[in-house]
């Protein structure tokens, strides 16, 4: 793995807010991601903006990475206006979210725009994202009303 690339371990809540703002407007096919009630897993291949490098670069410099995002000891999982059946429809990542229970379980939930959502009933906050290969230019910086993600406005 590229020194450029990123390799995150979320185990508690900070841990995943984290892994939340790396994926922020991450672009994803429905198709592209899976839940394995075997393996008690749910996982998702993504193209997440790369804000880091955005923050400290010029405008045309901004750039997308695919990257693998991994839920384990996942013990069940709800959707929300999303068919898995549409496996070409693209939903843009807003955010990731924990919601505890009895501790150390809980509910991850990823938020999509237009309503979607996908809902993980978790035994605890076992979760991986991992840059799969080489960035590549993004046609444009996605754009939030009030700042930037991370910054005192957003």
């Amino acid at each position: 793995m590229a020194n450029d690339q990123l390799r995150l371990i979320a185990l508690d809540e900070q841990d995943l807010e984290v892994v939340s703002s790396h994926l922020q407007d991450a672009v994803v096919r429905v198709g592209e991601m899976a839940y394995l009630p075997s393996q008690k897993r749910f996982a998702a291949i993504l193209n997440r903006f790369n804000w880091e490098k955005a923050t400290k670069t010029a405008a045309n410099e901004n750039e997308r990475r695919r990257t693998a995002l991994r839920f384990d000891r996942v013990l069940g999982a709800q959707i929300k206006s999303l068919r898995p059946s549409a496996s070409d429809r693209v939903l843009s990542l807003l955010a990731v979210h924990f919601e505890p229970s009895e501790h150390p379980s809980g509910y991850v939930t990823l938020t999509f725009s237009g309503d979607a959502s996908i809902r993980l009933h978790v035994e605890c906050i076992e979760a991986e994202l991992t840059d799969l290969g080489p960035a590549w230019k993004a046609r444009s910086k996605p754009q939030h009303p009030g700042g930037e993600p991370g910054s005192a406005d957003a």
